[in-house]
C-alpha cells in the first residue's frame, strides 16, 4: 500500500492512497490522534511516524468498486399517484 501524506494545517496531516482519502492525524499537544477514512478515532500515538505506521498497518481503504453506487434523486422519486385524464 502506498500512502501519501500532506500537511493540511499546522496540526493536521491527511493521508490518501491511490487518490482516495485514507484518514488523518490530528496533533493535540504531544499526542498524535489517528482517524480512519470515516473520521473514526483509531488511537493516540506519541509521534507522527507512529500514527502513520499504524494507518499503514491497517491496510488500504476499500476501493470504489466495493461501494454501492449512489442512487440519483430521480431514481428515488415515487411514482405519481395523480391520474391523467
Amino acid at each position: 500500500m502506498n500512502i501519501t501524506w500532506k500537511q493540511a494545517d499546522h496540526d493536521v496531516y491527511v493521508a490518501t492512497t491511490d487518490g482516495e482519502y485514507a484518514g488523518f492525524v490530528a496533533v493535540d499537544g504531544t499526542t498524535h490522534v489517528l482517524h480512519d477514512r470515516h473520521s473514526r478515532r483509531l488511537g493516540s500515538y506519541p509521534s507522527l511516524s507512529a500514527a502513520r505506521s499504524a494507518l499503514e498497518a491497517l491496510g488500504a481503504p476499500a476501493s470504489a468498486a466495493q461501494h454501492r453506487p449512489r442512487r440519483s434523486a430521480r431514481s428515488r422519486r415515487r411514482p405519481s399517484t395523480a391520474r391523467s385524464r
